[in-house]
């Protein structure tokens, strides 16, 4: 397209659209947000629409727009877009499925249109400075523990419990953006224990071992009963000693030495890639996160804890 700016629409008003989205597109000098769709909610100054098949038919000529509802509602809504000639950026997790989120890169390469699959914990602070401290270096383990409390993050959220919602894996998957975005080469699943509360579809607990075709152990801990402060983790023990990502990225250490690093924020790095890839024609769908947390359901052992 041209170097104009890109007209926006955002779909799904929520908490983080009004925390994370909104700031971050004001700050962008590529876009200018024209409408919103929402069942539940609207956004003051732009045009407002109850449905994204409203807002593509009725409303502003769109360049682009981003998908923020629940993951459930995202394939249905992203193909919409590409069949209206427009690019797509997916909030985390991309879809419910991998072979959806598939699907649409497919599309998207064949209307020459950008998709982004966003994983913005990768774009924490630290992570860039870690992936630098982690060259040259031998990687012998690494871990991972994301503890939070539900009622915190999600609270009245039902749909994060039920079947496509991911349950404790929509938090725990951003530790998996950044392991697999840190990781020399790929891995795999080898064990999953997943606790499900009596009444719910998904799941509030989980414990993993992944593993790398070398033979590389990695442990992983989500917890959702998280009480008192967060635990988001990432550990890798290497032949010069312990490097420690905590703050879901936002800091690093090297064998209990803090690291500084330059701020910054996750969602103004994620609309300066969109950006960027819809100027130069070109998607950026990683599906390592999802393909691994769709591995974990698929072996993974099923206990009934209390219900939540």
């Amino acid at each position: 397209m041209d170097s104009g700016l890109i007209k926006l629409g955002i779909v799904g008003v929520g908490k983080i659209v009004r925390d994370q989205h909104l700031p971050a597109i004001s700050k962008n000098a590529d876009f200018e947000l024209v409408a919103a769709a929402s069942r539940n909610a609207t956004i003051e100054g732009v045009q407002n629409f109850r449905t994204i098949q409203e807002m593509l038919d009725n409303g502003p000529k769109l360049d682009a727009v981003a998908l923020c509802m629940p993951p459930q509602y995202r394939y249905q809504a992203a193909r919409y877009a590409l069949s209206k000639g427009v690019h797509v950026l997916l909030e985390k997790p991309p879809g419910a499925t991998v072979s959806e989120v598939v699907q649409l890169a497919d599309l998207a390469k064949q209307n020459s249109l950008s998709l982004f699959a966003t994983w913005h914990s990768r774009c924490g602070a630290a992570v860039n400075k870690a992936k630098q401290l982690l060259a040259g270096k031998s990687i012998e383990s690494a871990s991972v523990v994301w503890r939070e409390d539900v009622r915190k993050w999600h609270p009245d959220q039902e749909w994060i419990w039920q079947a496509g919602g991911l349950g404790v894996f929509d938090p725990g998957i951003n530790g998996l953006s950044i392991l697999t975005y840190l990781l020399p080469e790929p891995a795999f699943v080898t064990h999953s224990s997943l606790s499900f509360p009596a009444n719910k579809a998904a799941p509030i607990a989980a414990s993993m071992r992944f593993t790398t075709s070398s033979g590389l152990p990695i442990d992983l801990e989500f917890d959702w009963r998280q009480s008192g402060g967060e635990v988001w983790d990432i550990h890798f023990q290497t032949d010069e000693g312990e490097l420690l990502i905590s703050e879901g990225g936002g800091s690093v250490s090297l064998s209990g030495n803090r690291i500084e690093v330059e701020e910054s924020n996750e969602y103004e790095v994620i609309y300066q890639r969109f950006a960027e890839i819809i100027r130069a024609g070109e998607s950026d769908v990683d599906l390592a996160p999802l393909a691994l947390t769709a591995d974990a359901f698929l072996l993974g052992d099923r206990e009934i804890v209390d219900a939540f």
